[in-house]
């Protein structure tokens, strides 16, 4: 299949067809991502939490991030990748923030990189858009700042914060992002963004009127076990059938019932017995 292209994702705003994306951290999850069709796929900072067991995105570096995003690209290189750009990577000086997003972009040869935030940071996405590389705007639960919101709670559910959403959106349009992720933020406020704006927007817990959705692979699949959002479907528990095949080869082992002949090479006939010739000599 052919990778989107941003003209792609655009007329498919356009069309009414929704895009259906991912987070991806490594190889052989990007691989069955490119296989079952994905839109697109995020090398998101949740990667934090969902590789290195950090409690939260925070500790993420610069290097950890581009190094998953390499893995993933070399997975689908058929598939729209998108960068994370972890805390204090762009929120320093716009200088700061073109040079890290270039490193995505020179490094792990990413489509696109997002960042987190509404006006406060529109300086830095213009800054990016600039320099010649697409950027992805971040509002309602942000979670490199969501201590400042109060922990990780829906956003945008009275007027006045919806108004503030709003805002932040259509700076971050004018600012020259190419699309918006909107996070934990009440459908109809999504909806209201979504028909605001030329630009697609996109849904994580932000209901079913947006340009597309975006999953947690390890929520949906059962893998992330520590807490599970609200807005997550679950499509299997991976997690569980992991244990089982644990406890099951454990099983096995401790009970010499594997490996069995099936699971082992053997020797070229007949040179067993030169071998215990070889050692009585």
């Amino acid at each position: 299949m052919a990778k989107l292209s941003r003209i792609d994702l655009q007329r498919m705003k356009k069309d009414g067809k929704a895009v259906a994306w991912v987070t991806a951290y490594d190889f052989p999850t990007a691989q069955f991502a490119e296989k079952a069709g994905m839109d697109m796929l995020l090398v998101g900072d949740s990667l934090g939490m969902c590789v290195y067991g950090y409690e939260g995105t925070i500790p993420v570096t610069v290097d950890q991030a581009i190094m998953h995003c390499e893995a993933v690209r070399r997975a689908a290189p058929n598939t729209f990748v998108i960068g994370d750009m972890p805390f204090l990577s762009y929120q320093t000086t716009n200088a700061d923030a073109v040079l890290n997003a270039g490193r995505f972009y020179k490094e792990a040869m990413v489509d696109a990189v997002k960042l987190e935030g509404g006006i406060r940071v529109c300086g830095q996405i213009k800054a990016i858009a600039d320099a010649g590389m697409l950027i992805m705007g971040h509002i309602g639960l942000t979670p490199q700042s969501s201590g400042q919101l109060g922990g990780f709670k829906a956003q945008g559910t009275t007027a006045d914060a919806a108004i503030s959403l709003i805002r932040d959106a259509e700076a971050i349009q004018e600012a020259g992002a190419f699309s918006l992720l909107v996070e934990a933020v009440p459908p109809e406020v999504c909806r209201i963004i979504r028909d605001r704006l030329d630009i697609p927007v996109y849904s994580i817990g932000a209901g079913k009127y947006a340009d597309g959705q975006l999953m947690i692979c390890a929520d949906m699949l059962g893998i992330f076990k520590a807490f599970t959002p609200k807005f997550v479907k679950r499509y299997a528990d991976l997690g569980d059938q992991v244990v089982d095949a644990f406890e099951t080869y454990v099983k096995d082992v401790k009970e010499v019932s594997f490996p069995t002949e099936a699971h082992s090479y053997n020797m070229i006939s007949g040179e067993l017995e030169k071998l215990n010739q070889l050692l009585k000599d």
